[in-house]
């Protein structure tokens, strides 16, 4: 069960963010509408909500999942593969000792680079994308910091997608939403798989909250089959910000 959320405001240069997804610019104002029905879904779920205010220095800001990993026993501060992410990093640290002691916080170093949307938590494992954003380096060392803490992790190598959960998401419950190249990776046979559709692929990017699952807006077959394992489910539009890359987890640590 999650208490506490992180959420950052999206800065109106987030229309500039970096993008593989040919959609166009977001709508800045439209995305800001998205954002506050975001934080409401995640009210709904009980969880307590810390928003931080937008950051112009930074267009991918609100994509505050990548600048750590929030366990029950120690943050992790990552170090984005994408260089002009990395300062986002620094202006997260403050936020998150808030929450852990300084002997609680492990540091991902250069050459590591790691980014939590490469990073899917199922109970105390931890599976570990490696892809253009996250190096084995960086996995390393991440594995290093759970075995400390009496936790394990095991990396994923991606060849398709830009993050692990672009493609997956662990809903609880051994249910796994798999799409694409993970369809038939041995990695998570052991899981039950609820397959994402073809052209609902950007559907496999949904959160689990407290009993209730956030799926985004716009892909009803993965939204179906989600309800037909019996969980609450919240539609939260996120159009604006599948054109920057961005899926409903990006958008908050939740811990």
């Amino acid at each position: 069960m999650f208490t506490n959320v992180i959420v950052k405001k999206p800065c109106h240069s987030m229309i500039d963010g970096i993008t593989t997804a040919n959609l166009g610019k977001p709508n800045y104002e439209l995305a800001l509408k998205q954002h506050a029905a975001y934080i409401q879904a995640l009210k709904a779920c009980g969880v307590n909500v810390t928003v931080l205010e937008a950051d112009e220095a930074y267009p991918d800001s609100c994509f505050v999942e990548d600048t750590a990993v929030l366990t029950r026993k120690f943050a992790l501060i990552t170090n984005p593969g994408a260089p002009s992410r990395k300062g986002e990093v620094a202006a997260m640290v403050p936020v998150i000792k808030q929450f852990y002691g300084e002997d609680q916080i492990e540091y991902i170093k250069a050459p590591g680079t790691l980014e939590g949307g490469d990073v899917m938590m199922v109970g105390d494992h931890f599976y570990i994308g490696i892809s253009a954003r996250t190096n084995k380096e960086g996995a390393q060392q991440f594995i290093a910091a759970l075995e400390k803490h009496g936790m394990s992790g095991e990396m994923v190598p991606l060849y398709t997608i830009l993050h692990l959960k672009t493609g997956l998401s662990y809903i609880e419950n051994k249910n796994l939403l798999i799409s694409g190249e993970f369809l038939e990776n041995p990695t998570f046979s052991k899981f039950n798989h609820i397959e994402v559709a073809e052209g609902e692929e950007y559907g496999a990017n949904c959160i689990w909250v407290n009993g209730k699952v956030l799926v985004p807006a716009g892909y009803p077959q993965t939204q179906k089959a989600i309800e037909a394992l019996g969980y609450e489910v919240l539609v939260v539009d996120t159009s604006e910000y599948r054109k920057v890359d961005g899926g409903l987890s990006c958008l908050s640590l939740r811990f």
